[in-house]
């Protein structure tokens, strides 16, 4: 086990909300990345944990919001990044991974320092959790390729300050690597 793990923030998603048309094409964007370090991440011992909205739902598990996701208006986007059967997963309500979660517990417990947060939406629940874990001592990359935001304009500076006050790597998709002794990069 690596002190790493992939964060995959928001990636089932139903696309039924009022800024979808906005996150859809960004999203198309995003997913080749997503898939790309979800493989890389399961060809090694890396911890894969999805933190997802529960679409309100408060009964909600995990088997519920992804058919709900499936059923939604683009599972084309959801499809390919689908959660396996080692994948961990922690449903969450606000923005943050982190707010009102068992997500510090689970990584205490898997002794996890690094975080690789990929997913949706950069200028909202990646910028939220990325101050959230660097408030928590974690170290922080972003894959600028594998995010996807609303607004563009919002994006960009949410990843300038990711990486000016909480101290996040932004590493290109070729950069990282799940199976290096010390973290990603």
């Amino acid at each position: 086990m690596t002190d790493t793990a992939l964060i995959v923030i928001d990636m089932l998603n139903t696309y039924e909300h009022e800024e979808a048309e906005a996150l859809v094409p960004s999203v198309r964007e995003a997913l080749p990345a997503v898939q790309e370090l979800l493989k890389r991440a399961r060809a090694t011992s890396t911890a894969v944990i999805y933190v997802n909205d529960n679409f309100g739902q408060w009964r909600s598990h995990h088997g519920e919001l992804v058919e709900r996701a499936l059923n939604g208006r683009y599972p084309e986007l959801v499809k390919p990044v689908l959660p396996d059967g080692d994948s961990l997963f922690i449903v969450k309500a606000r923005h943050s991974i982190f707010y009102e979660t068992p997500l510090a517990y689970l990584l205490g417990q898997l002794e996890v320092r690094h975080l690789v947060l990929c997913g949706q939406v950069t200028e909202q629940c990646i910028l939220y959790s990325a101050l959230d874990a660097h408030i928590r001592h974690f170290d922080v990359t972003v894959v600028p390729e594998a995010v996807a935001h609303i607004d563009e304009k919002l994006a960009r500076a949410a990843l300038r300050m990711m990486r000016t006050n909480m101290s996040a790597v932004l590493a290109p998709l070729h950069g990282v690597a799940f199976d290096a002794p010390d973290g990603p990069i």
